[in-house]
């Protein structure tokens, strides 16, 4: 009886041990994913976060990556002089600038890409 309380016991404590470990991990990757956010300026991502002037930069950035460069660099800067925020990544994130994410055009699609 003695000896299978002690298995329990063990069994226990290495069930907490890997709980722990596991939400160290959890903590580590959101703190990794928040500091993706972080702009070079030293703030964060978010309206007023850019300058005027670094607004083409910033659209070059966010549209690398399309087949319509033009369009996207068009409506990107003009979204970015308004919002003065360019949300991070090629694509998505627009959760990070409200302004660039609510700004839709006639027809409720989105205007800022």
């Amino acid at each position: 009886m003695a000896m299978a309380r002690s298995y329990a016991l063990l069994i226990l404590v290495i069930a907490v041990a890997i709980l722990m470990v596991e939400a160290k991990g959890v903590i580590e990757a959101s703190h990794q994913i928040q500091g993706e956010y972080q702009l070079h300026r030293g703030g964060q991502y978010g309206p007023g976060s850019l300058k005027s002037s670094q607004c083409p930069s910033q659209c070059q950035r966010r549209c690398g990556m399309t087949q319509y460069k033009k369009p996207c660099l068009f409506f990107c800067q003009k979204c970015c002089n308004a919002c003065l925020c360019v949300p991070p990544g090629y694509y998505g994130n627009k959760q990070v600038c409200p302004c660039y994410n609510n700004w839709k055009t006639k027809r409720g699609g989105p205007k800022c890409p």
